[in-house]
């Protein structure tokens, strides 16, 4: 059954024991273009299903790099019982273009929803804008017992509730003008905008009680990672790896770490998402340029970027980024290096699109 309305998806997701119109729900598919909300969403839904979704013994995580090794492995998961008496798990983080592993996805969520395999287990598939072609997605609306999530990018009035909301546990306002100009300036991926409030926050001082105006932003809105690293981020999307790289290890030798740098990769790909979906809808690529904060002195650059960059490719490489962030954040990680992997996958991309 498809959720397409937020109050149901949201009432599901609050309370998926109690299934949707009398159906009981085994399966669940978020999916969409932002996957900072998919991510989100999915972890939601998971906390409401197991205690701890991380328990190795209730949890199984896959991949879609798993099935293609093991046509059977998703099949064999939802089967098994758990290992400590709590409800089973089983989550699988789907991003393949493959039509075979999305019809071996299909049948496994179809057999699932019907109760076939571990009735008390439960699915929740993430995965990126499927078509309406994709076998996943229609088994999932078509059947009973699964729901069906899509997740569409914000619109800026969601975007400002969640900035009001964020600032408000901090004791922090921005007035109306200063709300909508931060709000303009907001990069699409949820992931991302949470960080830029994060760092709204910070430089407002938590606690403080500040009602900011548009002249209280300027610093702030001029405050990009170091020159170095958004020179490095804007090499790699352009294709010139080698400049990239030569950005990023100077950015390191003055303080700037893998996870700053793995940042402006990320706040770069947001501005040329919110540029071409702004084009998309009808806008000049200069005023969607303008739009997604980009500084006039880069512009020509960016929409060299832009006329190369679909959509569906940075849908291809947000992913990475991702979890490039999570990697950089992990114990004794080399972010370094991880950063730099990160700046060669994105500018080898970029070659591929004629950059």
């Amino acid at each position: 059954m498809i959720l397409g309305k937020r109050p149901d998806a949201e009432r599901f997701l609050t309370r998926p024991n109690e299934g949707f119109n009398g159906a009981q729900v085994r399966a669940a598919l978020i999916y969409g273009r932002d996957l900072g909300v998919v991510r989100e969403r999915g972890q939601q839904l998971a906390a409401k299903i197991a205690k701890d979704p991380n328990d190795p013994f209730d949890v199984a995580q896959l991949t879609d790099g798993d099935l293609d090794a093991d046509g059977g492995r998703l099949e064999g998961e939802l089967a098994a019982q758990s290992l400590m008496g709590g409800r089973r798990l089983v989550r699988l983080r789907f991003s393949s273009d493959k039509a075979s592993l999305d019809k071996l996805a299909a049948e496994a969520l179809t057999r699932h929803a019907a109760g076939e395999l571990n009735p008390e287990a439960f699915l929740i598939v993430e995965a990126g804008n499927l078509g309406r072609d994709s076998a996943l997605r229609k088994a999932a609306e078509k059947a009973e017992g699964a729901a069906a999530i899509p997740c569409y990018e914000d619109e800026p009035g969601d975007v400002a509730r969640q900035v009001r909301e964020a600032l408000a546990r901090d004791n922090l306002s921005l007035s109306n003008e200063a709300l909508q100009l931060f709000v303009a300036r907001m990069p699409k991926e949820r992931g991302v905008a949470r960080q830029e409030i994060e760092r709204l926050a910070l430089y407002l001082d938590p606690g403080s009680g500040a009602l900011a105006t548009p002249a209280d932003l300027e610093g702030f809105l001029g405050v990009e990672p170091e020159a170095s690293l958004s020179d490095a981020a804007a090499d790699a999307f352009g294709g010139r790896l080698a400049d990239a790289q030569a950005g990023l290890r100077r950015a390191a030798q003055e303080g700037e770490g893998g996870p700053a740098a793995v940042r402006a990769l990320g706040l770069h790909l947001g501005r040329l998402r919110r540029a071409l979906t702004l084009a998309k809808n009808g806008a000049g690529m200069q005023e969607a340029a303008k739009a997604a904060g980009v500084f006039w002195k880069q512009e020509r650059e960016f929409l060299r970027q832009a006329r190369s960059w679909s959509l569906e490719e940075l849908d291809r490489i947000q992913p990475q980024i991702l979890e490039a962030d999570r990697q950089c954040k992990s114990a004794g990680a080399p972010d370094q290096l991880i950063a730099e992997r990160l700046a060669l996958t994105v500018a080898g991309r970029a070659r591929r699109l004629g950059l």
